[in-house]
This record gives structure tokens, C-alpha cells and sequence, in this order.
């Protein structure tokens, strides 16, 4: 099935061998996302979405949905309900903020956390979480993956969310004090570097974070630190083959989500190499040949009708999503 999205990738070399320096391409990540956590609303890959009138921005290069009118965003999502639903870039039936949740779901989360959301999948759907389990999300943002995972959870269960950007903690505490809900907490920290116990979670989570990281292996192998024998983590995220140079060191791109994608196959080499086991990949889709130059010409702001070269090169970028469980013995 071919999706109409493009949200998340990440690399941590540029074709020429040369790697994106992690201390600047954080700060840009933090510039980002800070702003999407402060808007109105909020686009997946960290533009911000305003309502009735007011054209927001997204990694798609799509504003966001006028009264009325219904336009394409990365992740399907959209400010306003209309009357008339267009087609969204998740091929789903709604405004979703991103693919797999479902009505019910938007609707008993707080409003902040569904415009607050950078995903691009909904892990907590694929994840068989149980009551009373300790699940961590790598990249929690606004808590909706956290809230959800709360309530599957339950009373006796616990869900952490870990961000890095102090902004989104904020939000989401903010957004679980609304929620009533005891069973859930939010921690500042790196994926790289989780402030979490050794052996210490059921279930690990990611909804296209593990993308923005420079440091892929490291967020691996620390996740694999945390979980219990047995435990099994559950991560969507976007792969790439063949991005071009110029999109690889721009740090804008990486930021929005585009700038450095590698493949599914080395993806889920360095899991493997983190010493997961039971590596499946439980969903996938590719993204339109459309969506990605436009995606591509929104991060970088490089107009390719000008620039044939780079055109030429961004005829080959394949751009997919996947949804990867695995286990750890």
C-alpha cells in the first residue's frame, strides 16, 4: 500500500562520509519542536497548524485546513473538520493526527496532545500492552502515545514518557494533570541516554523519533539496557534509500524529519546489533514519488524546478514507513 505521508528519517553519516555535527543538529531539533509544543496546534515534523484562516506550516509544505477546505498535510492531520473530508496523506476517513488512531481515541485525549503529535504511526495499537505492565516512550512530545499506553495499562501499570525538549515536558505534564490520570510521567533526558533503570520496563514505544537521532545504535542499545528479560519494544518510524547529499547535511531538513532516512534493512541491522531478537517488521508502506519532492523542497527550501541536478537526484528517493517489533531474551 503506498502512503501519501512523509514524517520522520534520519541518518548519521552524509553520503560523502561526513557526519552532521549532533550538539548543533540537537539545538535545531529542540528550536523545532519547542515551537510546535508553544503553538496553536501542531503538525506532524514540528510546523505549527493554526485554525479557520490562518495557513500553517508542515514538513509536507502543506498548510494547514481552512474552514471549509480540506488540504494534505505529513500525517494526515488538520486543524478543522470539514463538511466535505478530502483525501489525507494517511488514507484515513478523518482529520487523525496520524495514521492508526482512531476516533475514540483522539477524542478521550486531551486537545493539546493530539496538535502537539509528531508521529507517524500508532505503536501503542501494534504493542499488546497488558494491565500492569511499565511501558517507556522514546520521544513522548505532548504524551499522546503515553496517555494511551496509560490506559491499556491500567491502575496497576505505569507509562513514562522521556523527551528532550523541556517545552514537551511541560506540555505533557500540563495535558496528564487535565487527564486525571495517575498512572502516567514525564522525564527530561536524551533517547541516547535514558534517565531509566536497568531492567526496569515492560514495553518500549517510539512513534518517529529514533529518526532524528545521530546516534541511532545508542538509542538501541538503551533500550534494550531498560527492558526486562522479555520484554519487546514496538517502534514506528521512516526509512529511506538514496537520499541526496545536500539533503543529509542540511540541519532544517533533519529537523523536519527528512534529512538523512536510511534503510529499513540497516534500521533493523542496528537493532538486531543492540541484541533484540525476533526482529518482524509488522507494517509497511512507501510514500508517493509527489509527496516526497514535496516534502524535500519544504525542508530544504530548494526550489527543485530550479535546480535540475538535485531534481535528477531526488528522482530515486524511496521513502517508506514501517512499523518493527522485537524482542529482547
Amino acid at each position: 500500500m503506498e502512503r501519501k505521508s512523509c514524517c520522520s528519517a534520519a541518518a548519521e553519516k552524509d553520503a560523502a562520509g561526513g557526519q552532521t555535527e549532533p550538539m548543533d543538529l540537537k539545538a535545531e531539533i529542540r528550536r523545532r519542536y519547542a515551537k510546535l509544543a508553544t503553538s496553536q496546534g501542531g503538525s506532524c515534523c514540528g510546523g505549527s497548524v493554526e485554525t479557520q484562516g490562518a495557513q500553517g506550516e508542515s514538513c509536507c509544505g502543506t498548510g494547514a485546513a481552512t474552514e471549509g477546505a480540506q488540504t494534505e498535510s505529513c500525517c494526515g492531520t488538520s486543524s478543522v473538520k470539514t463538511e466535505t473530508q478530502g483525501e489525507s496523506c494517511c488514507e484515513t476517513s478523518s482529520c487523525n493526527v496520524s495514521p492508526g488512531y482512531s476516533e475514540e481515541e483522539l477524542r478521550s485525549l486531551p486537545d493539546r496532545a493530539v496538535a502537539a503529535s509528531a508521529g507517524c504511526g500508532n505503536p501503542t495499537a501494534l504493542a499488546d500492552l497488558k494491565e500492569g505492565e511499565t511501558v517507556l516512550d522514546l520521544g513522548s512530545g505532548g504524551g499522546i502515545d503515553v496517555f494511551l499506553a496509560s490506559r491499556k495499562v491500567g491502575a496497576t501499570g505505569r507509562a513514562i514518557g522521556v523527551d528532550m525538549t523541556a517545552e514537551m515536558i511541560d506540555l505533557a505534564r500540563r495535558n496528564a494533570a487535565k487527564s486525571g490520570l495517575a498512572n502516567v510521567e514525564f522525564r527530561l533526558g536524551e533517547i541516547e541516554h535514558l534517565p531509566v533503570a536497568d531492567a526496569s520496563v515492560d514495553v518500549v514505544i517510539s512513534n518517529c523519533v529514533i529518526n532524528l537521532s545521530t546516534d541511532k545504535d545508542a538509542v538501541f542499545g538503551e533500550a534494550f539496557r531498560v527492558l526486562k528479560k522479555g520484554g519487546r519494544m514496538l517502534v514506528s518510524d521512516i526509512m529511506a534509500d538514496g537520499l541526496p547529499e545536500e539533503v543529509r547535511k542540511d540541519f532544517s531538513s533533519w529537523a523536519r524529519c527528512v534529512g538523512g532516512a536510511i534503510p529499513l534493512e540497516e534500521y533493523t541491522g542496528k537493532i538486531k546489533s543492540a541484541g533484540f531478537t525476533d526482529i518482524e517488521v509488522v507494517n509497511g508502506s512507501g510514500y508517493s514519488p509527489e509527496l516526497i519532492k514535496s516534502s524535500l523542497t519544504a525542508a530544504t527550501g530548494i526550489d527543485l524546478s530550479k535546480n535540475p541536478e538535485l531534481r535528477g537526484k531526488v528522482e530515486g528517493v524511496r521513502i517508506s514507513h514501517a512499523d518493527i517489533r522485537a524482542t529482547k531474551v
